[in-house]
C-alpha cells in the first residue's frame, strides 16, 4: 500500500508531473552519480525532455524544474522566492554545482534538450539525463518517468513486471486493499470508517503521531496557498496576460452585505479553488491533491466546510486520510496524470476525492462515501487537459473553482440517495482508465488540441 501521505506532497507550481516530478529525478540522477563514485568525475550534464515534458514543459517551468533538482533541492523544502535567482544563475553563468557539490558545466539552452521527435515509450513525460567526463565521455545515462502527482520511476522500474521480486514494498499493513469493494467490505467486517481503516494501516509505516503532524501540516499549507492566493494581486507569468482574479472577488465578497447569504456559496468556493491555482501558475508552494493542476478543489472544500474557529481539526483529518484513500484507488488501478488520462485524471480525481472526504465528514457511512466519490468522477469522464500556450491558467484555473462545486454537491446527492446506486467506484476508475486510454493525445496535456489549438488560432 502507498501512503496517503504520498497523494499529497507540498511542491511549487505549476505542475507536479512537469515540476515536482523533474526536480525529483534530476536530484535522483545526480545521487545515483554519487553512489556510483561518478559524481567527481562528471563535468557536463545533458537532459533531453520527451513527450509531454517537451511539448508543454516550456510553459509547465520544466527548464527550472530540471536546474533546481541539478543544484540539489527538493521539493517539499525549497524556497520558491529565491528558486528564480537560483535558475536566472545558472542561465547566466552556464554552470551549477550538481547536488551543491560538484560544478559542472551546464548551459541550459545547449544542454537542456526539448526532443519532439522521440516518443516517450512507457509514459508520456519521458526524461533522460546523461553524465559526461572532461573528455566528453558517458559516465551514465537513464531515463525517468514523471507519472503524475509527483511520482517518479525509472525506465527499468516501469519495465518490471509486477510479480517481480526485485519491487521494493512498504511495511505490512493491517488492512490492505486494492478496490473499493474491498476497501467497503473491510469497513463492513470491522465496523470502522474509511477514515480509521487509512489511519491503521498509515500507522503500520510510522507513529500515529506523525501521521497526524502531517496531514496538519499538509492542511495548513493549503490555508497558506489560499491566504497568498487571496491578497496577491497581478498578473500571471507566462505571456497570456491572465489577471489574477481571486483577490477582486475576495473584496467583493467581503464588502457585499449577502456575503455569508447561502446563494453565494459557489462564489466562496470559486474564489478558494482559484486562489490556489493562481499561485500554482506563478510558481508558488502548493500541496498535489493529486496533482499541481489540480491541486484548489480539495483545500477550497477544506477552508469553506472543515477549517474557521469552530472547526476541529479531527474533521480536517477524516477528511484528507478519507479522501487520501480515495486517491490511493485512483493511482493504484488508474492514473493521475493528465498526460495519459487527460483532466479527468487530475481534476476529475480531486472532484471525486473531495467529495468524498466532505462526505465523511457530514457524517456518510462508508458507502454513501465511495458513492459521493463515484458521482464526482462519473461528471467528469472524458474531460480534456488542453492547456492554452502549455500554461496551467486556461481552462485550469477555473476548471478547479467548478471542480470544488462539483464536488460538494456530488457530496449532498450522495447523502441524500436511497440504497446503493447504479455505478459502483471501482466502476467509475475503470471507466476513468478506458477513456483515458482512447482518448486522442492530443487532448492529453500536449497543447495540440481542443482550446489549446482554438483559442491561439482565434
Amino acid at each position: 500500500m502507498l501512503s496517503v501521505l504520498d497523494i499529497f506532497r507540498i511542491g511549487i507550481g505549476p505542475s507536479s508531473s512537469h515540476t515536482v516530478g523533474p526536480i525529483r529525478i534530476a536530484k535522483r540522477f545526480g545521487e545515483s552519480l554519487r553512489r556510483k563514485a561518478r559524481l567527481s568525475k562528471t563535468t557536463r550534464i545533458v537532459v533531453e525532455l520527451q513527450g509531454s515534458l517537451a511539448l508543454t514543459g516550456g510553459g509547465h517551468a520544466t527548464p527550472k524544474a530540471v536546474i533546481l533538482g541539478l543544484l540539489g533541492l527538493e521539493p517539499e523544502t525549497l524556497n520558491p522566492d529565491t528558486a528564480d535567482a537560483d535558475v536566472e544563475r545558472v542561465y547566466s553563468e552556464k554552470q551549477l554545482k550538481l547536488l551543491g557539490k560538484q560544478l559542472i558545466n551546464f548551459d541550459p539552452e545547449i544542454d537542456l534538450v526539448f526532443d519532439y521527435e522521440t516518443p516517450a515509450e512507457l509514459h508520456p513525460n519521458g526524461m533522460k539525463l546523461s553524465a559526461f567526463d572532461a573528455e566528453n565521455k558517458l559516465l551514465r545515462t537513464q531515463t525517468y518517468y514523471s507519472t503524475g502527482g509527483g511520482f517518479i520511476a525509472s525506465k527499468r522500474q516501469m519495465e518490471m513486471p509486477v510479480e517481480d521480486d526485485l519491487i521494493e514494498i512498504g511495511p505490512d499493513v493491517p488492512y490492505p486493499f486494492g478496490s473499493a469493494a474491498e476497501l467497503l467490505e473491510l469497513c463492513a467486517v470491522h465496523k470502522k470508517p474509511i477514515a480509521d481503516i487509512i489511519y491503521a494501516n498509515e500507522d503500520a509505516m510510522r507513529p500515529r503521531a506523525e501521521t497526524d503532524i502531517a496531514l496538519d501540516h499538509t492542511a495548513s499549507v493549503m490555508m497558506a496557498c489560499i491566504a497568498r492566493g487571496l491578497e496577491t494581486e497581478g498578473i500571471l507569468p507566462g505571456g497570456l496576460e491572465v489577471m489574477r482574479r481571486a483577490p477582486k472577488l475576495w473584496q467583493k465578497l467581503h464588502s457585499s452585505p449577502m456575503s455569508n447569504e447561502r446563494e453565494q456559496l459557489f462564489d466562496w468556493l470559486n474564489v478558494y479553488a482559484m486562489a490556489v491555482n493562481e499561485e500554482n501558475a506563478s510558481g508558488g508552494q502548493v500541496v498535489t491533491a493529486p496533482t499541481n493542476g489540480a491541486a484548489g478543489i480539495i483545500p477550497a472544500v477544506v477552508k469553506h466546510y472543515c477549517a474557521g474557529e469552530n472547526c476541529l481539526p479531527q474533521n480536517i483529518r477524516k477528511f484528507l486520510l478519507t479522501a487520501g484513500g480515495i486517491g490511493l484507488l485512483y493511482k493504484q488501478r488508474a492514473s493521475i496524470s493528465g498526460a495519459e488520462m487527460g483532466c479527468q485524471g487530475e481534476v476529475g480525481v480531486a472532484c471525486s476525492m473531495a467529495a468524498g472526504g466532505l462526505a465523511a465528514v457530514w457524517g456518510a457511512n462508508p458507502q454513501q462515501v465511495a458513492q459521493a466519490a463515484e458521482i464526482g468522477m462519473e461528471h467528469n469522464l472524458g474531460l480534456t487537459c488542453d492547456p492554452v500556450g502549455g500554461l496551467v491558467q486556461i481552462p485550469c484555473i477555473e476548471r478547479n473553482a467548478i471542480g470544488a462545486v462539483k464536488a460538494v454537491n456530488a457530496a449532498r446527492l450522495a447523502l441524500h440517495a436511497d440504497g446503493a446506486m447504479k455505478v459502483s467506484l471501482d466502476q467509475v476508475i475503470e471507466t476513468m482508465r478506458q477513456t483515458g486510454l482512447d482518448m486522442s493525445s492530443k487532448y492529453k496535456e500536449t497543447s495540440q488540441g481542443g482550446l489549446a489549438v482554438n483559442v491561439v488560432e482565434c
